[in-house]
């Protein structure tokens, strides 16, 4: 049976480069760990929008609030190898 990946959420908008770079940080680290990466864009859901507003990239990993506004590499990475397979 194949393991669990981890599930990262990062809620962003288009047009955000802070929520670009925060997307391109979780690609690099999910080519060497394995994630299932959901986007969720404040502008089409109504309870992120009014959750987050302009607070943006929000990043969440196993459930929690791990990042927001920036994404750090090497804290990722720790981050997703601390969580249970």
């Amino acid at each position: 049976m194949p393991a669990l990946m981890k599930e990262v959420i990062i809620y962003s908008r288009p047009g955000c480069h802070l929520c670009d770079e925060a997307k391109m940080v979780i690609q690099r680290v999910a080519a060497r760990i394995p994630i299932t990466l959901r986007e969720i864009n404040i502008d089409d859901d109504e309870d992120a929008r009014a959750r987050f507003k302009d607070e943006i990239p929000v990043v969440f990993i196993g459930g929690r609030k791990a990042f927001k506004y920036r994404v750090e590499e090497s804290a990722l990475i720790r981050l997703l190898k601390s969580l249970p397979a």
